[in-house]
This record gives structure tokens, sequence and C-alpha cells, in this order.
């Protein structure tokens, strides 16, 4: 609901007739008021505004032939004004690329603030996968070592274990011929047997003068003289 008060005409005439309107609506409004108020909250609460015509509204009475005319305008004054909005145009547009400059500054400091955060946790996460990799590797070449280590050992050990036993085997070959040579000694020409055993070579000779076949067969000897 609108309320619509019309001035009844100029200066203190129209003012006092305004006061009086008010003045007498104040009573219908207050009775309005306790009609819509059935309880103690409300549903809807219309408030009293003044409003604006509507498009098929007339015009007032005193405004019917009124015609309107644009107030003179003095060039001196029109040429100062334009000047005016010209300078304030152009500091306006200085201050919006200042502010323009620096909000991209700042927007490309935050993007390098977050590029080198970006960067910084890169780093990082790098440096602890390194860290992590560069212990492992460390474990790996440890265990490495020890079994190199062990495997030089066993051989150590299997090489003086085949040299033992190839210095045993040494030591029972030369055995077998010293015991060899012991054996064939007995049979040695020496000053005390020299005259036995001229004694059986003559009782005993030997003939080495024959010949053999391809079967190696004796097919004719000599005979001792």
């Amino acid at each position: 609901m609108h309320f619509r008060f019309r001035g009844g005409g100029r200066g203190n005439g129209g003012a006092q007739l305004r006061s009086a309107a008010a003045s007498a609506m104040l009573p219908a409004l207050r009775r309005c008021w306790a009609a819509l108020r059935p309880g103690p909250f409300p549903g809807a609460v219309l408030v009293p505004a003044r409003g604006r015509k509507t498009r098929d509204d007339p015009p007032a009475k005193s405004k019917a032939g009124r015609i309107k005319v644009p107030p003179p305008v003095d060039p001196a004054e029109l040429l100062v004004v334009q000047e005016r909005y010209s300078q304030y145009y152009r500091v306006l547009r200085a201050l919006r690329s200042e502010f323009r400059v620096e909000a991209g500054k700042k927007k490309r400091e935050l993007l390098q603030e977050q590029e080198q955060q970006v960067t910084t946790d890169i780093q990082e996460s790098l440096l602890a996968w390194n860290d992590t990799e560069n212990e492992r590797q460390w474990r790996r070449r440890e265990e490495r070592l020890r079994r190199e280590e062990e495997e030089l050992k066993k051989k150590k050990l299997q090489g003086a274990i085949s040299q033992a036993k190839l210095v045993e085997d040494f030591m029972k070959q030369k055995e077998k011929e010293v015991l060899r040579l012991q054996e064939e000694a007995q049979t040695f020409i020496t000053p005390e047997n020299l005259d036995e055993r001229i004694k059986q070579c003559l009782d005993n000779p030997q003939n080495y003068n024959f010949a053999i076949d391809k079967k190696q067969r004796i097919v004719r000897r000599t005979t001792l003289s």
C-alpha cells in the first residue's frame, strides 16, 4: 500500500497543507496498524511510503503547460569544466594504470612465491628421496662387501686346504719315490757287492742279439759263443 502526498501550493502554503494532511492521516494509519496486528507477532507489516507516478498518471495541474528549457551555459565555464573533466579522466586513467601495474606486480610476486614454495617442496622431497636412496644403496653396498669378504675368506680357506692337500699329496708321492728308490737301491751295484754281481752275470748270461717280426715275436737269435 502506497500513500501519495501532493502539495497544494508553493512556498509556505504548500508546506502547511502537507503538514495538515499528514496530521489528518496519522489517526487513520494508527487504525490500519491496529487492524493489521491480530497477535503479538504480525504476519505482514505495511509501511506507508511515498511512491512515484506511473506512466498513466496525468501531470500536475501546476505543471501542465510548463516547457522545460535548459539553463544557459557560459562558454568560458564550459571550457573550464571540460578541461577539468579531461584532467580528471587523465588522472583517473593514470591511477587505474598505476593500480593495474601494482596489482600485476603483486600477482606476479604471489605467483613467484607460490612457484618458489612449490620448487622448495619439490627440492625437499627430492632431497629426502635422495637421502633414502643413498641409505638404501649404502646398505646394499655394505651387504655386498660383507658377502664378498665372506666369499674371499672361503676362497682363502679353500685355497689353504687345497694347498695343504697338494703339499700332502706331494709329500706322499715323494715318500713313495723314496721307498721305491730304497727298494731299487737294493739291486744297485756297489763296491761291496761288485764281485757277487759279476759272478751272477757270468752264471746267467743274457743274449740281446735277436730279430723280431711285425707281431713282435722273436724269429731269430744269435748263439752266444
